[in-house]
């Protein structure tokens, strides 16, 4: 389901939900009044904070399930349903903080306020995550089933007969996970837990985090004597830093603990109405100078892995006078026709942002391309004030180019402009929207290019916009290349994210690092083709597993933005209170994905598969099931006493549909198809009749083409598709009892 389509739905069940009579002591409340048609945007309904809402086909089961009060008949159904968000009876949030990622678990009770006790309906959940947000799980509690997700391997997947619809789980947008739980009674209560992952922001030494929390007033339960509770509990673990302070939180959180490096708060109380704030809190690492340090932590019982797993952190510190590298920048941008409109226009304004942020002593060049390739001048330019007014007025008066997408070539003219640079910091930006069919060539000879020039190659960081480039090859490039891969999956994000990119990049202080246990410990495994650069702008984290023992001490070397030498000793320790094999589980599986992608190893596609099930993060080669076990209440007899007992049945399988971003879509690049377009799906009925006349469209359709009867079958209502399917397949049942006739039954002729 579209955002549009969702928030229209939302609208409809708030209209609906008038139908409700809640008593006489209920409180009024009214549903925001929305903008004006021309002002609205689709996310005016769309969620900021974890939401539940009743899925309504038919409209006539809408009422009070306590106080029936026999609304007037309604003609007509909801296609597609309408939702309500349902009533919040209590909510739990907690947070805890590992560095720069945090684990949030959110606990909530909600009613199905809205249906007849005697009728149920699906209820949808939808839960808004904050930056870089990973699902790690739903569990669901009603009185009379339980549903949870696990996942499972593809193999598994490929043997399950139920399988969810598209529209009962998934991304609405890449921040916004929805999951449908069906058939949920009229008037139950719901219990439900959500668990997600996402990051936490940095800058000049304050790490930042903002999560969802923003309830409107029309999940407050109606009637006034109903208790509602809110708590919220955060807890901060610095792993390495001994010293952080708190500098703002949103909520009236009260400290219950402190030690070196952490720090515990808790908010309880009885409100009027929940949360309309996001909940947000920064806290301060007081170190000024870059510092670091290195966590081990043996492998749990069922990890795929036995060996030690290994973190390494470096912290460029709050210290602002760092003084950043003399830059040569080069950024190579994709102006195929499916990059028009927003994703170029974005493009435009974060490329003219970030050459205002260049010093006068920085050269620069653009290279735009499609099949064809344009530069903005033939050598590198000095970023003087005249350059850049060239510059922002070339690249804005680009626009898309039809034909392919050729990226080798502007890439390796890229790279050939850099191979000069002396007393300066290379770099390439590399944006596109798109895939092409030798990404793997292309990464083996960056490598050796890479490999061949040393500490002078560039960086390259890699920006990916929408669902069809091959994301996991932009990884593998910025990977080799020291670099740093963002993606932008969703449009309005582009300009945003992209200028984040372009920001760290440009403010690279600690670069060629490297740590001198990793050259020389064969036992030791890095996640990382070459350590990226260190930014003021962002923490560098590198993970890995060894065998045996590790070091005690390790040299950290790299070269500051002066061409000075740095070189740093750090101290490795057990991680205390810290479950690395959670707080690095997203970045294994993205780190290794890659890997098997340019590798194509089965093994490392195994590895992440176990790795994405043990810690319950999605992966390309997992897929999510919804468990989902029926109640039953049974009478039991105990010490001569009579009592009734729940006792649950085996689950039932329900297998969602893929949650992955996947590998890439040559044939849309190919079409010049943009992001955020879809090519439309057959609809359900359409499918099954493809599959149940695929013998008769032979036999009495040799005269048309098949394709064309399915899309045309595609425009048709469910009821008309079903009608023809019906037919043709009675049609075929005719041309089989012909065919016997002949075999059993033969004629003179064929005598």
């Amino acid at each position: 389901m579209a955002e549009q389509d969702f928030a229209e739905a939302v609208e409809d069940g708030l209209k609906l939900v008038k139908r409700v009579y809640l008593g006489k002591e209920r409180r009024e409340v009214a549903p925001p009044k929305p903008p004006p048609l021309m002002e609205r945007s689709p996310s005016w309904y769309l969620p900021s904070a974890p939401m539940v809402y009743a899925v309504i086909s038919d409209p006539r089961m809408v009422d009070n399930p306590d106080i029936p009060s026999y609304q007037p008949y309604v003609h007509g159904m909801y296609d597609p349903p309408a939702l309500i968000p349902l009533q919040m009876m209590g909510i739990n949030l907690e947070i805890d903080c590992y560095a720069d990622t945090a684990i949030v678990l959110v606990s909530g009770t909600w009613r199905v306020h809205c249906v007849m006790g005697s009728c149920s309906c699906d209820c949808r959940i939808a839960v808004p995550m904050g930056d870089q947000g990973s699902i790690l799980g739903v569990e669901v509690d009603t009185p009379t089933k339980s549903c949870s997700t696990i996942l499972v391997g593809e193999k598994e997947s490929k043997g399950l007969a139920k399988i969810a619809r598209p529209e009962d789980g998934g991304f609405l947008k890449p921040h916004i996970f929805t999951l449908t739980i069906p058939q949920i009674d009229g008037g139950s209560n719901i219990s439900i837990k959500l668990r997600w992952s996402q990051k936490l922001l940095y800058n000049e030494g304050q790490f930042s985090l903002t999560v969802p929390f923003r309830f409107p007033e029309y999940v407050t339960p109606a009637i006034k004597k109903i208790s509602k509770k809110e708590r919220i509990q955060l807890k901060v673990n610095s792993t390495i830093a001994m010293e952080i302070s708190c500098k703002a939180i949103s909520h009236p959180l009260k400290e219950i603990g402190r030690h070196e490096g952490k720090f515990n708060f808790l908010y309880e109380a009885e409100i009027h109405k929940w949360s309309n704030t996001d909940f947000s809190f920064s806290y301060s690492v007081s170190s000024d100078n870059i510092f670091g340090g290195i966590l081990l932590q043996s492998p749990s019982l069922y990890d795929y892995d036995q060996r030690d797993l290994f973190c390494f952190h470096l912290f460029p510190g709050s210290q602002l006078s760092w003084k950043v590298f003399r830059k040569e920048v080069v950024f190579v941008v994709d102006i195929s026709d499916s990059m028009q409109g927003s994703p170029l226009q974005s493009t435009k304004n974060a490329i003219s942002a970030a050459l205002t942020k260049l010093g006068p002593e920085d050269s620069f060049n653009i290279i735009a391309f499609s099949s064809e390739t344009f530069q903005f001048s033939t050598s590198m330019e000095l970023a003087s004030k005249e350059a850049i007014r060239r510059a922002t007025e070339w690249i804005s008066m680009k626009s898309t180019v039809g034909g392919g997408t050729n990226l080798f070539n502007p890439l390796e003219k890229a790279i050939e402009m850099l191979s000069i640079t002396r007393g300066s910091i290379p770099m390439i930006f590399l944006v596109t929207d798109g895939s092409v069919e030798d990404e793997r060539n292309i990464c083996h000879w960056v490598k050796k290019r890479m490999t061949n020039q040393g500490s002078l190659c560039p960086a390259i960081h890699t920006f990916g916009i929408g669902s069809f480039c091959n994301h996991y090859f932009l990884r593998m490039l910025a990977m080799i290349g020291r670099g740093e891969y963002v993606a932008a999956c969703d449009l309005d994000s582009i300009e945003v994210q992209m200028k984040k990119l372009f920001s760290k990049g440009l403010s690279t202080v600690l670069a060629n690092i490297t740590i001198d246990a990793f050259d020389d410990h064969e036992e030791i495994e890095v996640y990382y083709s070459r350590i990226p650069d260190l930014s003021l702008e962002s923490p560098l984290t590198i993970c890995g597993r060894y065998q045996g023992s590790f070091p005690d001490g390790v040299k950290v070397k790299g070269i500051l933005g002066d061409s000075s030498s740095f070189i740093m000793d750090l101290k490795t320790q057990r991680a205390k209170d810290v479950p690395l094999d959670r707080v690095l589980a997203r970045q294994q599986i993205d780190l290794l994905t890659a890997r098997a992608w340019f590798s194509e190893n089965k093994h490392l596609e195994e590895k992440v598969a176990k790795l994405s099930m043990l810690t319950c993060n999605i992966s390309e080669y997992t897929r999510m099931v919804l468990l989902e076990k029926n109640k039953i209440v049974q009478a039991a007899k105990q010490s001569g006493t009579s009592k009734k007992i729940v006792v649950s049945e085996p689950p039932e399988m329900i297998l969602l549909r893929s949650l992955s971003v996947g590998f890439g879509d040559l044939i849309a690049t190919a079409e010049n198809i943009r992001p955020g377009s879809h090519e439309p799906k057959l609809p359900e009925v359409a499918e099954i009749f493809i599959k149940s006349t695929s013998n008769c469209c032979g036999q009495i359709c040799k005269w048309c083409c098949c394709m064309s009867c399915i899309h045309c079958c595609s425009k048709m209502n469910t009821q008309c598709v079903t009608a023809l399917t019906q037919l043709c397949t009675a049609l075929a049942c005719i041309g089989c009892l012909d065919c016997c006739s002949k075999l059993c039954c033969p004629s003179r002729d064929d005598q």
